[in-house]
């Protein structure tokens, strides 16, 4: 995946899945970091070499990687 495409990860809806969307195209509802993962996957990247706290990598929006409930931000 070329550096200039950006993957945003939104807030938890009220069933604890969030949106991915990479350069722009929303690919699907996470609900978990393995759903995360094959979104990106499916987008070029290797699941292997993908880290999820990277900044640089992810826009995480609502909390990070381990936020996946709207309200007590647990896994």
């Amino acid at each position: 995946m070329p550096p200039d495409q950006r993957i945003v990860v939104y807030p938890p809806d009220a069933e604890g899945g969030r949106h991915v969307r990479v350069d722009g195209e929303i690919l699907g509802r996470a609900l978990g970091p393995r759903d995360l993962l094959e979104f990106l996957r499916r987008a070029g990247l290797d699941p292997d070499d993908v880290r999820l706290d990277d900044p640089l990598l992810i826009e995480w929006r609502g909390g990070g990687p381990a936020v996946w409930s709207p309200d007590t931000g647990e896994e």
